[in-house]
């Protein structure tokens, strides 16, 4: 291949990885859904975490990576494992766990750019502009005008929401003290921390709350082995390499995607279907999310 094919399938490769990110991200709710029937949420997650951490630590082991030095490191690195991880998957397999629709889930945590946008405020010294105003406003309407509908329907529960707006709450704090406090971990040794931390996190809620009784069906195992390896290790990785090839910008204007993108793997596979009312929300909320996440020219 010439010098100029080779560039040109490197640009090709980085405009499709923000869009496959989007669709591996997607399956992490469907995964849920299909796993949970088997397993309580706290318990599901504690396995998974488990064995994610016990792979990414191996794995630094063997290839000599360099590990965190300093108590402060691994505390500023228990903080977003228990942010990143803990509460944002815990609270949406908790209530997905409750009956609230994966694509619905989706959509709640997919306003974390308009979240961001607004504690980028008093926490970054940010101001807002017009158009992200509105954006915000559209966004957070989209959002109460699906989950309005479903409850309506006797879709979900309301403390199940509660459980998804405490997700949204856990990966935007997560991925801005993350920026602030962890920008420079190795990526193989701070996210084995990560996911140490966030394992004792879960356990105290599957050892205190849940009977940690696990159904080993094809159907749990096929789901596990999907969150560990697809999610947890192939999407983290690959959304690091997208920023590494400069395409931030890209992958931060295609996550609107993601609820949409679930909701269409929801359909076939669980029947959740969508009132005009519900679609209607959903695009309010991905213009919002898109006009408070969109760059200049």
């Amino acid at each position: 291949m010439t010098e100029t094919g080779k560039n040109k399938a490197d640009q090709a490769l980085i405009v499709a990885m923000p869009a496959v990110f989007v669709l591996l991200w997607s399956t992490g709710f469907i995964g849920a859904r299909l796993g949970l029937p088997h397993a309580e949420p706290a318990t599901f997650l504690m396995i998974r975490f488990a064995l994610v951490a016990a792979i990414l630590g191996l794995f630094s082991l063997i290839i000599g990576a360099r590990w965190p030095r300093g108590r402060k490191t691994y505390l500023h690195l228990t903080v977003t494992g228990v942010l990143l991880h803990g509460l944002y998957l815990g609270g949406v397999f908790a209530s997905i766990s409750l009956g609230v629709e994966a694509g619905t889930s989706a959509l709640i945590v997919g306003v974390q750019p308009v979240l961001t946008a607004i504690l980028a405020g008093p926490l970054l010294g940010e101001r807002l502009k017009a158009g992200q105003w509105l954006g915000l406003t559209l966004g957070i309407s989209g959002v109460v005008l699906v989950v309005w509908d479903k409850l309506a329907a006797g879709i979900g529960t309301p403390f199940g929401v509660v459980l998804s707006v405490i997700a949204l709450f856990g990966i935007t704090l997560g991925t801005l003290y993350q920026k602030r406090f962890c920008a420079d971990m190795d990526l193989r040794t701070g996210n084995t921390v990560q996911f140490v931390a966030a394992t004792a996190f879960l356990a105290l809620f599957a050892f205190t709350l849940e009977t940690r009784e696990v159904a080993w069906t094809g159907e749990f195992l096929f789901a596990l082995g999907w969150l560990i390896f697809v999610l947890s290790l192939g999407a983290m990785t690959l959304m690091f390499l997208l920023i590494r090839r400069g395409a931030a910008s890209t992958f931060a204007s295609l996550f609107f995607l993601v609820p949409v993108s679930t909701a269409l793997i929801a359909w076939p596979l669980f029947g959740e279907t969508f009132s005009l009312i519900a679609i209607g929300g959903m695009v309010l909320t991905a213009i919002g999310v898109w006009l408070v996440n969109r760059q200049p020219g």
